[in-house]
């Protein structure tokens, strides 16, 4: 299986006109200032790979500093509005599949996955980063930003499966509901993933949000 999810990507293209309304919370508002002045600064001069880009609410602040951007996300919904927002020569918005990025994407130096990780299955971890290494040069830089579970803010978990997924049961402005695979890694997950693809972790907890940064493996360089 190399698709995303296709309830997921119904859910967020019918959800795409509202989608910007989780960052308007009042808790999460110190949090995500510092967010905002944080990520920009770790990826200045870079030829970035930003995978589920969603409305481009976080591109819009990468694609200022860094000396391209592609950005891909399964939702053509989305996509509209994040062309829209993002007015910026050096930007590049693609249709495209998480876990079978598009042919032809060239090598990167760095990568950004903004509340992507968190709808990964338990048991994809490995082919989602895996195959974003692919498009990676060695010593790429990769961060990540997604949810921590906070009670009285998140949507409670109603569901957990035998893999260890979690899901949500989520409600838009029409009326309609939707099981929503969402995943809250301790930071011990978290690096046990990554240790296979990156090194140099550095994790970050906020009080709403986490963020990990790592490199990917630099080449061996042959001994004389």
């Amino acid at each position: 299986m190399t698709s995303v999810d296709t309830g997921l990507q119904d859910y967020y293209a019918a959800r795409a006109a509202e989608y910007d309304r989780v960052y308007e919370k009042p808790e999460r508002q110190a949090d995500l200032r510092t967010l905002r002045r944080w990520l920009p600064s770790l990826l200045v001069g870079t030829h970035l790979l930003e995978v589920a880009c969603g409305t481009g609410y976080w591109t819009q602040l990468v694609a200022p500093v860094a000396a391209e951007v592609v950005a891909v996300d399964a939702a053509p919904e989305t996509l509209e509005i994040a062309r829209a927002r993002v007015a910026n020569a050096a930007v590049r918005f693609l249709v495209g599949d998480a876990y079978c990025l598009p042919a032809g994407l060239g090598t990167f130096d760095a990568s950004l996955a903004a509340f992507w990780f968190s709808h990964v299955p338990v048991a994809r971890r490995r082919e989602f980063l895996g195959g974003l290494s692919s498009v990676l040069a060695p010593g790429a830089k990769v961060v990540l930003v997604d949810n921590r579970f906070v009670e009285g803010s998140s949507t409670p978990i109603g569901e957990r499966d035998e893999d260890g997924d979690t899901y949500q049961l989520r409600r838009l402005d029409d009326g309609s509901s939707h099981r929503v695979l969402k995943i809250f890694p301790t930071e011990a997950e978290l690096r046990a993933c990554i240790a296979e693809v990156g090194e140099r972790l550095r994790y970050t907890a906020f009080d709403y949000y986490w963020a990990a940064e790592y490199v990917t493996p630099k080449a061996d360089v042959a001994q004389s």
